[in-house]
């Protein structure tokens, strides 16, 4: 699967010849620097970018498009060369002047048959104009790539000079002029509908890499030689043979390929010059095609080979008429993890649409009932007698036969969601299935992070039987607050407070277990705060597997402690990471994901421990510091407003069902359901012992 990388954090590369996608929502630059081992550029002939587009083993866009694809071969990289920059800035002529403006950019690298090794959304960006956004380094002989996102307001001339190139301002200049002189047009994606985002049984396949990004034709003509393409597939010692855009080979020229798009004179059957590529997909408005010369292929020269995604699951055959029978994965995605993860949230999709639509056709029926019955009423002499019980029994009639007709069609969208969570549930991976799925059963430590968790289940008022999985993207955006201080659940219970916070430390339990298993061995560490020792009971799983960082911490100065690490590691990796030094940490330090469970907060808390709460619930999760904390929230309340931009900064969950979670998009207040282990089960021990085990061999 891919790792989704926040900033500052790195992953290995097991490849040496990649392609970095660049995905953003207005045409970008796109260009590399080489540094060495200090990520100095030592002069113009170590930054690849549209006016030279090709260096020894790097190739970039001529363009400024919405959509990018570098090659890459680290392999043909200078030995003197140690880091590769990948930078991304906006143009200079028109548009928009801040990244802050347009949505944030998305750069995937990629092996040749398209599987993403590693993903980054650079976000926070506001004045910024140019900024980097990944970064290729040598360490020990291997390569890896690290989140960088670092902008610059200055745009390119102080993005270039802050790595140490003497003729910034120059370079800068001749980039920009390099686009705006038309050696590529900027390509501005097609407008996307309003469904677009959301991948359902009904969607066609994502497209397969030869069609993710549009291409332009620059100006016929000779152009100067360019280096081989790192993808180049000639044999050694055989001249570069140059091909045309629709993958043959092109006559009349002795340049090299580039996977953008040949610079020559195109062979017959390609695009003519001054016709822009876009993707080849259905709603996206199309040039004008040449009238001779065969179709136009659309897709990257030279990537004829590549492997789109899979085509989802095939529905089973059913009768004329009747609803296509559920499939689990039929989702559009890259692997069967992104299927189901859309499938989940395209289900929650249509449940919200469903009863939104049937809530207000009741609404409806009954304010045409209230209007009739006033119209029927508006006349003195038809308030009594047979004439006005006649008008009030049409009035209800109308008004039952409208909710009639509403239930039965929202009872249809039901059954079918009903189906499709039947066949889905049981198929779900174990960061997304129940505690007791058996798939839990045959669990095995995974090798990389899912791109999900499943933190609960949500469900609706007018169909409580069906539940859907609510699934949170990691890393965690968000630190977590359990809520010990319900007051009762929603079928009436009422709990004692011993109860609730016993029930809310079991789902913190839980949800740690959940967030160890699903993360591969050593990449995720967790620590424990336990003032009063309160929560040794529920705690002990964790202690008895051997899972966490270190025994609970108690009384004050064990409380001081944990803060004191976890704050220091924080403030160590944002200065590395702003510094442009992220691979200068101490040794010692533990870059894994932390977790840190607060139990019977604020309980033991001084003034200072607070503050270092918040600066973790503000600062930690950008580096990967996350709070789960168990409290009472209205005895926190009590403390005045100290607390509050704590608890606002944290999402709520509950340890009993609760209709707490409230949803902007169509106004549903969706009630909670937490992710317990079932009474009896020793899937959570079994799990964590299997946890252990794998991070002892680790280690």
């Amino acid at each position: 699967m891919t790792a989704e990388l926040v900033r500052g954090q790195n992953h290995p590369l097991s490849q040496a010849r990649l392609e970095i996608r660049i995905a953003a929502g207005t045409p970008i630059v796109a260009g590399a620097t080489l540094g060495d081992e200090h990520g100095t550029v030592h002069g113009v002939e170590w930054v690849v970018h549209p006016g030279a587009p090709a260096l020894p083993g790097l190739e970039v866009s001529r363009q400024a498009a919405a959509d990018h694809r570098l090659a890459v071969d680290l392999g043909a990289v200078p030995e003197a060369v140690h880091r590769v920059h990948v930078l991304l800035a906006l143009p200079s002529a028109g548009g928009p002047v801040r990244f802050g403006a347009v949505a944030a950019p998305f750069v995937a690298v990629t092996g040749l048959d398209g599987t993403e090794l590693a993903s980054y959304t650079i976000t926070g960006l506001d004045a910024e104009s140019a900024v980097v956004a990944l970064e290729l380094y040598r360490r020990q002989g291997a390569w890896k790539v690290r989140a960088v996102g670092q902008g610059y307001a200055g745009g390119l001339t102080e993005l270039l000079t802050d790595q140490g190139l003497p003729q910034a301002h120059q370079l800068a200049n001749t980039i920009h002029e390099a686009v705006a002189q038309g050696l590529a047009r900027a390509v501005t994606p097609p407008a996307r509908t309003a469904d677009a985002d959301r991948a359902r049984q009904t969607a066609t396949p994502a497209p397969g890499p030869e069609q993710g990004s549009s291409a332009t034709q620059g100006a016929s003509g000779a152009v100067p030689p360019q280096p081989l393409s790192p993808y180049g597939t000639q044999p050694p010692g055989t001249p570069p043979q140059p091909m045309a855009p629709n993958g043959g080979p092109a006559s009349g020229t002795s340049q090299s390929a580039s996977p953008y798009g040949a610079q020559g004179a195109p062979a017959t059957g390609g695009p003519q010059p001054g016709h822009t590529q876009v993707p080849a997909d259905a709603s996206a408005a199309q040039s004008p095609a040449p009238t001779v010369g065969g179709p136009i292929d659309y897709s990257h020269p030279r990537r004829q080979n590549a492997a789109p995604p899979p085509p989802p699951p095939a529905a089973p055959p059913v009768q004329p008429g009747q609803p296509a029978r559920p499939v689990a994965g039929a989702a559009t995605g890259w692997s069967m993890d992104e299927r189901l993860y859309n499938q989940v949230w395209g289900m929650f999709e249509d449940l919200a649409r469903s009863t939104a639509a049937y809530r207000s056709a009741v609404d409806f029926a009954d304010s045409r009932m209230d209007k009739e019955l006033d119209a029927a009423l508006a006349d003195p002499r038809s308030r009594i007698g047979g004439q006005g019980d006649a008008a009030r029994e049409a009035a209800r009639a109308k008004h039952d036969q409208l909710v009639e007709q509403a239930r039965a069609a929202y009872d249809r969208d039901l059954d079918q969601l009903t189906s499709e969570s039947e066949v889905v549930e049981p198929a779900l991976p174990p960061a997304y299935a129940r505690w007791d799925n058996p798939v839990w059963h045959g669990y095995l430590v995974p090798f990389e992070a899912p791109m999900a968790v499943r933190l609960g289940d949500l469900h609706l008022p007018e169909c409580p039987e069906l539940r859907i999985p609510m699934l949170v993207r990691l890393p965690l955006e968000r630190g977590l607050w359990i809520d010990s201080g319900a007051a009762g659940s929603l079928d009436g219970s009422f709990l004692d407070s011993h109860e609730l916070h016993r029930l809310a430390m079991d789902t913190a339990v839980a949800l740690a277990a959940r967030l160890l298993a699903v993360h591969p061995s050593g990449d995720y560490t967790l620590h424990v705060i336990d003032p009063a020792g309160s929560g040794a009971q529920a705690l002990a799983p964790l202690v008895w597997a051997g899972v966490l960082a270190a025994p609970p911490a108690v009384g004050a100065a064990g409380v001081a402690d944990v803060l004191a690490r976890l704050t220091e590691r924080v403030d160590l990796v944002q200065m590395a990471v702003r510094g442009g030094a992220a691979d200068s940490l101490p040794p010692g330090l533990d870059t894994s994901e932390q977790l840190l469970i607060v139990n019977d907060f604020p309980h033991g808390f001084d003034d200072r421990a607070v503050t270092q709460l918040r600066y973790l619930a503000d600062e930690g999760p950008s580096v990967g510091v996350h709070l789960m904390m168990v409290a009472d929230r209205e005895e926190a309340s009590g403390y005045g407003p100290l607390l509050d931009p704590l608890w606002r900064s944290l999402m709520r969950l509950t340890p009993v069902p609760d209709d707490h979670l409230a949803d902007p998009w169509v106004g549903h207040a969706w009630t909670y359901e937490p992710a317990l282990v079932p009474p009896g089960s020793q899937v959570v021990q079994q799990v964590l012992n299997q946890v252990a085990e794998a991070r002892t061999k680790y280690t």
